[in-house]
């Protein structure tokens, strides 16, 4: 974890426009740190610019990018870059986040599409990534994304990700919530995949909630509260790496900030047992 995370606090929030108003008079103090989509905000002005203003002033403030299309064939789109650093300078960012995943073939899908699980696709991303931190001259930081199917694989998800860490250099938003929906709908074991997932390489981690279609099929919707099997995945987490900041998303049917509460309080209460890493433990 790079020293800017180690003092965010312990539990986030995803900031969206319907949940100024309630912040604005106060925040809860269980709320350490706010998290935004850049390109939702970048150029709002009038009075939601400064409602957006008044909020993020009072807490450190993370970024996780919708657009770059990492793994996309498209070229990347270093004018939106450009603009995305000024924002991230602007506001004092903390950390920027993408995902690990394409959206643009020949124009923008306003979908996340899995890059396939190959070498050559580890060399590639591993050369955006590069790109992407130069022109913002910050550490930029992949996300682990669902996926529904896997064409092109050549190799596991895990060593995709694991070897893509390796030659970029970089660190991992580790999306518990992604990792049990693959799971499902993949056929495998949750807790072997978060065991592999490298300890050192973890900035920060997300939760959030998901659709149950079937016994073997999972939507991740970001639209409905945490599932139980989610909670115990994210405090196997927490017993392996230690206490990590950890972030609520909720993008769809957000229900009013007091429902959101809870949850948040549930991560800072889990989180509060842990002191080191397993692994320290172990080897210690």
């Amino acid at each position: 974890m790079s020293p800017q995370l180690a003092t965010i606090g312990n539990t986030g929030l995803g900031l969206r426009r319907v949940l100024l108003d309630p912040l604005l008079n106060q925040i809860p103090d269980v709320i350490d740190f706010f998290e935004v989509a850049p390109e939702n905000w970048i150029g709002v002005g009038g009075r939601l610019g400064h409602k957006f203003r008044q909020v993020v002033e009072q807490r450190p403030l993370l970024c996780h990018g919708l657009s770059l299309s990492l793994g996309g064939p498209d070229p990347l789109d270093e004018l939106l870059l450009k603009r995305v650093k000024r924002f991230l300078d602007e506001f004092e960012v903390v950390a920027y986040s993408e995902h690990l995943s394409s959206n643009c073939i020949d124009g923008q899908l306003y979908e996340l599409v899995p890059i396939p699980f190959t070498d050559e696709a580890v060399r590639f991303v591993a050369e955006r990534i590069r790109r992407v931190q130069d022109i913002l001259e910050r550490p930029l930081i992949i996300e682990n994304i669902s996926y529904y199917a896997a064409p092109g694989k050549q190799i596991e998800e895990l060593d995709f990700i694991r070897n893509l860490l390796a030659e970029a250099d970089c660190q991992l938003l580790l999306d518990v919530n992604n990792i049990y929906v693959n799971s499902v709908n993949h056929g495998y074991d949750a807790e072997t995949f978060l065991a592999g997932v490298p300890a050192d390489r973890i900035a920060y981690i997300h939760q959030a909630g998901h659709l149950r279609k079937s016994a073997d099929l999972v939507v991740d919707t970001h639209g409905a509260a945490v599932a139980e099997p989610v909670w115990q995945l994210l405090q196997s987490a927490y017993a392996r790496f230690g206490s990590i900041p950890t972030l609520l998303e909720r993008d769809f049917d957000i229900p009013p900030l007091e429902a959101l509460l809870p949850e948040l309080e549930r991560i800072r209460v889990m989180q509060q047992p842990v002191s080191r890493p397993e692994r320290d433990r172990v080897e210690g």
